[in-house]
């Protein structure tokens, strides 16, 4: 299998990481105007489990280094099947959350309480379990960046034209969403070999996976979880009419396509964020991919013209979160190289 060796490249794939992170939601504006996320998310799923399978026989099953995709999947422990199903339940449930809160108090509240919760209680959470890298930096890195998400947040809420009621509902939905988000890492990590190298029988690690083989039990448990969680949304929309699977059915190549790209994005983010874990920690890996909000804005500012026409105030906004965020990267990325 493929196995990252340096911590540049870790670095590196941390970076493709936010950007995947950061643009899979691109791939819902590609789709039919009338094309409900709660449809879109139905392929959002299929591409995540079709990527973690291509991804584990391709580059998870070349070379001569570590376990191959099936093998290492053969050999899993019953608790390394487990703990990762159960992080991709958490991340369903947290990602569905996410979207009731976006929809009930907006991005102004639901994203500087979500992600910033996620990104910071995730960052403890593994930086204690597999403390790699300078601490200090690491923690001082992170404080920066949830700055820049404070400061996009308050750029979407002066830009709006009419001002979004926060609601207690809206500001426990994102809490709820960050804290789940924040551990299903950690599920995932669990089960991977501390050496990519170490699995297999008779090895201190066996009945451990590869990252490959951890990322598709991942998939499996978000693609379980969206039968009982998705169902539920498509009967009790947060907004909206109920949606039926008849609908679904109904939808056109371009729209079914576009969620298929849109969870295969994602996918390949996370499944690089894994592999670059072996060198840089998972911590730092976390951390870099949920500077992903960053990126979004940098959509938001550049392609989709979302800011077009704002204030002095605003503009202003935006220039400090750029910086912020900036110095926040740079300072995660030294924490790694210490």
């Amino acid at each position: 299998m493929f196995i990252v060796s340096s911590y540049t490249l870790a670095v590196i794939f941390c970076f493709i990481t936010m950007l995947c992170w950061g643009s899979w939601a691109n791939t819902q504006k590609i789709a039919a105007k009338s094309w409900r996320f709660e449809l879109f998310y139905w392929d959002y799923v299929l591409g995540i489990l079709l990527f973690s399978l291509l991804f584990g026989l391709t580059f998870g099953s070349s070379g001569d280094r570590g376990m191959g995709f099936m093998e290492s999947i053969r050999q899993a422990s019953t608790s390394s099947i487990i703990n990762p199903i159960i992080g991709g339940i958490i991340f369903n449930l947290s990602n569905i959350l996410l979207v009731a809160a976006i929809a009930v108090a907006g991005l102004a509240i639901a994203f500087p309480v979500g992600v910033g919760l996620c990104m910071v209680l995730g960052v403890i959470i593994n930086y204690i379990a597999t403390p790699m890298g300078n601490p200090v930096l690491l923690f001082i890195g992170m404080g920066i960046v949830l700055v820049a998400i404070i400061l996009d947040a308050l750029a979407y809420k002066k830009l709006a034209t009419l001002a979004q009621k926060t609601s207690s509902k809206g500001i426990i939905l994102s809490v709820v969403a960050g804290f789940l988000m924040a551990w299903f890492f950690r599920f995932i990590a669990k089960a991977i070999a501390t050496d990519p190298e170490s699995t297999g029988a008779g090895l201190a690690e066996a009945g451990k996976l590869t990252p490959y083989a951890a990322f598709f039990f991942f998939a499996i448990g978000v693609l379980i979880s969206n039968f009982l969680f998705n169902t539920y949304l498509m009967k009790k929309p947060i907004e909206g009419a109920p949606v039926t699977f008849g609908q679904y059915f109904q939808g056109n190549f371009k729209s079914h396509l576009s969620g298929i790209i849109g969870g295969m994005i994602w996918a390949l983010g996370t499944s690089l964020s894994l592999l670059a874990a072996s060198k840089a920690g998972y911590a730092i890996s976390f951390g870099l991919g949920q500077c992903a909000t960053m990126i979004g804005a940098l959509w938001g500012v550049f392609i989709w013209k979302e800011f077009k026409g704002a204030n002095k105030t605003v503009n202003s906004l935006l220039i400090f979160m750029f910086l912020f965020f900036t110095a926040g990267l740079a300072l995660i990325i030294m924490a790694g190289n210490n």
